[in-house]
């Protein structure tokens, strides 16, 4: 129970005054301190619970420089891939008794960037990002000031930080092989912009499938969505698909960027009356778990997103004790595999 008293919170002060002992037996026994009597400390913690007491984490954090929290700042929190990359951030988080602080950027840069000034203010220990990739000052700043941060789900050749991400050009390759594989001679792709390494790896494993295979690569095959990067997953899957039915282009297959922009291109077929997967067989990415709930239930790429954050955690929390003085950098890169389904 938490208890204010005209708006100010109980101190080790008030509990001091009412136990009749000072403030620093008060300090000594609610932080497990062993030089103090058992009995004062079984009677000082009795009375902070009476008290309603809650710990000053920021008092402590300025005596030691750690606030026992990480910042993690994702593009879209209402994509259910970020919760699920989410909970194994969580799950390692409470192994090492880390609080977290989440942001939504929404896809914009200058949000990303606002969000990182915002938790160094906060004087959080390191950040989890998922950056937007359009620009990279912000993280150019961290890296030169030696701050530990690790980039999740974007890959960044060459630079001098900490990096997870899974096997994108697998992941493109895979799925349109198994499209191919099923008969596919024209096969579409809807993604986002190039400039999201994610994206530029997936088109990568694209072009490599098809040219094993004979086909021709070409570029008005590959849509990119200009939208997807600020949320517009389903929409932009919906109205590109419309797009292609409306131009009358040929396509047998689509291999979506993600699976909500998989559930868009799904709706709009089924309001043409094509048949999927007879008519057109179609895959995702990311294998979110309201894929195998869908109509028809979703072919995918599945990405282990629980790793991924669990995974992503324990890279910041290494280089927190470390205080970043080691110049070795990780990229870690996660396997991928296909998940068969009724859409494909």
């Amino acid at each position: 129970m938490i208890k204010l008293a005209q708006s100010k919170f109980v101190t080790i002060k008030d509990i001091a005054e009412k136990a009749g002992v000072s403030v620093n037996t008060v300090s000594r026994a609610l932080n497990n301190k062993p030089d103090i009597n058992p009995k004062t400390k079984e009677k000082i913690e009795k009375i902070a619970e009476e008290l309603g007491y809650v710990k000053n984490s920021y008092a402590t954090m300025l005596k030691s420089q750690i606030s026992n929290t990480i910042g993690v700042i994702v593009p879209d929190s209402s994509n259910p891939f970020f919760s699920e990359v989410f909970k194994g951030i969580d799950k390692a988080a409470k192994e090492k008794d880390y609080q977290i602080i989440m942001m939504n950027s929404e896809g914009i840069y200058e949000n990303e960037e606002k969000f990182i000034r915002t938790l160094l203010e906060r004087r959080v220990d390191g950040i989890l990002l998922f950056p937007m990739q359009k620009s990279y000052e912000d993280i150019k700043d961290l890296i030169k000031e030696r701050f530990p941060i690790i980039l999740v789900g974007r890959e960044y050749d060459g630079w001098d930080v900490d990096q997870i991400f899974s096997d994108e050009i697998k992941g493109g390759y895979i799925a349109t092989k198994y499209l191919i594989q099923k008969g596919c001679k024209k096969i579409k792709m809807i993604t986002d912009e190039l400039y999201n390494s994610a994206s530029f790896g997936r088109i990568q494993g694209f072009k490599k499938a098809l040219t094993e295979r004979g086909l021709k690569v070409q570029d008005e095959d590959i849509k990119i969505c200009d939208k997807i990067h600020e949320g517009y997953h389903i929409q932009a899957g919906y109205d590109e698909t419309i797009k292609m039915l409306k131009q009358k282009d040929k396509f047998d297959g689509i291999f979506c960027y993600n699976d909500l922009i998989a559930y868009g291109a799904i709706k709009a077929l089924k309001e043409h009356k094509i048949k999927i997967p007879n008519d057109v067989r179609i895959v995702g990415y990311d294998d979110i778990t309201f894929s195998k709930l869908i109509e028809p239930e979703l072919t995918t790429v599945r990405v282990n997103k629980t790793e991924m954050g669990y995974e992503a955690f324990n890279m910041i929390y290494k280089r927190i004790k470390a205080k970043r003085m080691d110049n070795s950098f990780v990229k870690k890169i996660l396997d991928v595999e296909l998940i068969v389904r009724e859409s494909a």
